[in-house]
């Protein structure tokens, strides 16, 4: 297990949930933590929640489908602590819409958040991360392994965080950095997520529940931000979670007409 201590974390997508999990478990192993989210209230509230466990944070309003937004997030870290070593792109959302209602729009409002603000804020933070041979942590999704029902563009923009995460692996790890791909399934939450009524136009009332109604237990979302740093501490390339997926996973790169005959009866 790796000392953390005086190490630098950048979280996105950290003001709730799993992203504020992830903050706390590197808060907790003893890490210098950054949060960054669009919204100031809930994220400075975050951070002061962090404090508490004597913890330095760091709170950055940012929206990271914005460069410049990333750029100044960067700066900001390096002028309070000199240093990046953790990356951990979570800033996301799902989708919920049939198939042939989703338009080209939808796809590329996700494809920026879910999968190009993983590039610009990647690519922001490289020089700190290889020259201290840090660690990029890609929240990615089930999704982003096998397709389901009823999620819109959401798949879509999860598929390339997993390649892209590959690419980094490929590329860079001889140089010296770690890269995490974690796909995890439905991640549960205090409260249900909010989204417009006319995204459940025409599916059925099982969409409405996580994972569009994935046959499977919620993930309690800081026991899984502890693997993730354990993950980290272990230079894993991957975490799927729940582990069996892997299964069904295999199955539909193997065997595709099987693995949609699996899916169906998932959802």
């Amino acid at each position: 297990m790796q000392s953390w201590s005086g190490k630098v974390a950048i979280v996105t997508g950290a003001s709730e949930g799993l992203g504020l999990s992830l903050a706390r478990a590197w808060a907790e192993r003893g890490a210098n933590v950054v949060l960054a989210a669009r919204r100031a209230e809930p994220l400075q509230a975050a951070a002061d929640a962090l404090s508490k466990l004597g913890a330095a944070v760091l709170a950055v309003p940012t929206d990271v489908t914005q460069q410049k937004d990333v750029e100044r997030l960067v700066a900001a870290t390096l002028e309070r602590f000199g240093r990046i070593d953790v990356l951990v792109n979570n800033a996301g959302r799902s989708a919920r819409r049939a198939i042939e209602e989703t338009t080209p729009a939808d796809f590329q409002a996700l494809w920026e958040l879910n999968f190009l603000s993983v590039v610009r804020s990647t690519r922001a933070c490289l020089p700190q991360l290889l020259e201290h041979r840090g660690h990029v942590v890609n929240i990615g999704s089930l999704a982003g392994k096998i397709a389901a029902r009823w999620i819109g563009a959401y798949p879509a923009s999860k598929f390339p965080v997993s390649a892209y995460s590959q690419q980094l692996r490929l590329e860079l790890g001889p140089r010296g950095l770690h890269v995490l791909l974690v796909s995890p399934g439905p991640i549960a939450r205090a409260q249900p997520r909010e989204r417009a009524t006319d995204q459940f136009d025409g599916l059925p009332e099982s969409a409405r529940r996580p994972g569009a109604g994935a046959k499977t237990r919620a993930i309690d979302p800081d026991d899984l931000a502890r693997r993730v740093v354990r993950a980290c501490d272990d230079g894993r390339a991957e975490l799927v979670i729940p582990s069996k997926a892997r299964w069904l996973v295999a199955i539909s790169q193997l065997w595709p007409a099987m693995g949609d005959w699996l899916v169906r009866r998932a959802t």
